[in-house]
């Protein structure tokens, strides 16, 4: 195998690596901004737990975190709890970080 196969190779290899990485990263941010969206709504144990994987779930919806939001302003709307969408997207900008943090330090 010549050089440029080598590095073609180990491009490869990092952008999937990358791609994994931040999967695992938004993942763990929706899982974190579901659980934060249910406190708000009063939920706790498995009703908590459940919601924050049906948040989760949501990102598969559409491209981007706005079917996310839809989500849970829709359901924080119904539950009485309403908060802006600008609030909503600090919340999941600051979990952002946080999901980071933990995700590299695996």
């Amino acid at each position: 195998m010549s050089s440029f196969d080598n590095r073609e190779k180990d491009f490869e290899n990092k952008f999937k690596h990358d791609q994994e990485l931040q999967f695992k990263v938004t993942a763990r941010r929706n899982r974190l901004f579901g659980e934060w969206a249910g406190g708000q709504m009063g939920l706790s144990g498995e009703a908590l737990t459940a919601y924050a994987k049906d948040v989760v779930m949501s990102d598969f919806e559409k491209p981007g975190d706005e079917d996310v939001l839809e989500k849970v302003q829709g359901d924080m709307k119904a539950a009485g709890t309403d908060l802006t969408n600008e609030r909503l997207r600090k919340q999941m900008d600051e979990l952002m970080v946080e999901a980071k943090k933990q995700v590299m330090a695996e």
